[in-house]
């Protein structure tokens, strides 16, 4: 395990981080390493919903779907009371 020490840290930061990890009941320490955890290795492995929607049924093939004509619209209803 690498250590890591972070120097001229603003108050205002340590103090949200010492927050933060008091609200999800950890070590100070350890919120730090959720954050940067969250921050640098979960974003590279995250893609894009199309792009895991492909992968998950790439292995079924092609698939061609009966795309049904295109019709004309109703008309819009006239509210205004001068057809009756």
């Amino acid at each position: 395990m690498a250590v890591l020490t972070i120097r001229n840290l603003d108050e205002a930061v340590k103090k949200k981080l010492r927050i933060n990890a008091a609200m999800h009941g950890c070590s100070m320490e350890e919120e730090a390493r959720r954050i940067l955890r969250a921050a640098l290795i979960q974003k590279d492995n995250q893609k894009g919903i199309g792009s895991r929607i492909h992968k998950r049924f790439a292995e079924i093939g092609d698939v061609d779907l009966v795309i049904p004509a295109r019709s004309m619209p109703r008309p819009t209803p006239d509210f205004t009371g001068e057809n009756q």
